[in-house]
């Protein structure tokens, strides 16, 4: 079965790298990314690119990783909310979809400008904003994120405790859940939560390796794919390892039943 990885990391030491909270990563380039997938016998059809707390503002080495990829790959970068439209529209060219506030680590944006940043890039460019935030909090923030067009949340949310907050986002929001970042999760079985966000949202789910898993307890495993695919019938787990993601970061309508 295809593959659209939703969320996977490249961390080349040929561009900036920052210290976050006693962190440095080690390197996992374009090339590390190509030859796990394929040891792994992943069919890697596209993915998404996402820019981690030690890149901070960097986009070279974002812009690099885009053009090493190829045109079935989106970037989600950092930016801070004064960014030039010029800017925005420069990366758009090079394959960036998405600005990323990072709640959880740092190293992005301030959750004060998220209501008018996502609005901006939207408006501009129709990029979405993802979340990197342990769902617990997101309760303090419903109003403005179900007023905004377009959000995704990282890693299901992190947290059991949150979970009724995200399902409520889900289903009056239309916020879309990345199935990703299994080892990261305070939930024993990743079926609990991808079940009851996809019984409210069946294109709400998009599975992604988290490659390389850095600080993950547990790094990603060619079996959090077999997860999905004996759990579900055949339709469900294609929307959420393909389908799903390809929509909402290509632009590609591939959700036809």
């Amino acid at each position: 079965m295809k593959i659209f990885d939703s969320h996977l990391h490249i961390i080349d030491k040929n561009f900036p790298i920052y210290e976050n909270q006693g962190f440095l990563p080690n390197q996992f380039t374009v090339e590390d990314y190509q030859t796990e997938t394929e040891r792994n016998n992943i069919n890697i059809a596209g993915g998404a690119i996402v820019s981690g707390s030690f890149q901070k503002f960097d986009q070279s080495y974002l812009i690099d990783s885009l053009q090493k990829l190829g045109k079935n790959f989106a970037g989600v970068t950092q930016l801070p909310h004064d960014t030039t439209d010029e800017e925005i529209l420069r990366l758009n060219e090079y394959g960036v979809r998405a600005v990323r506030f990072n709640v959880q680590r740092g190293g992005s944006e301030d959750l004060s400008n998220l209501e008018y940043f996502a609005k901006r890039v939207y408006e501009l460019a129709h990029w979405h904003v993802e979340l990197y935030i342990n769902s617990v909090h997101l309760k303090d923030l419903h109003s403005t994120l179900v007023d905004l067009p377009a959000v995704s949340i990282d890693h299901l949310g992190l947290s059991k405790e949150g979970l009724p907050h995200l399902l409520e986002l889900v289903e009056k929001g239309g916020v879309r859940v990345k199935a990703t970042g299994f080892g990261r999760i305070e939930f024993e079985d990743p079926l609990e939560p991808i079940k009851k966000i996809h019984s409210v949202h069946p294109h709400a789910l998009m599975f992604g390796t988290d490659l390389p898993s850095t600080r993950a307890p547990r790094p990603f495993h060619k079996n959090d794919i077999s997860i999905i695919q004996e759990a579900l019938p055949k339709n469900d787990a294609e929307k959420i390892l393909y389908k799903n993601a390809m929509q909402w970061y290509l632009h590609r309508d591939e959700n036809n039943d």
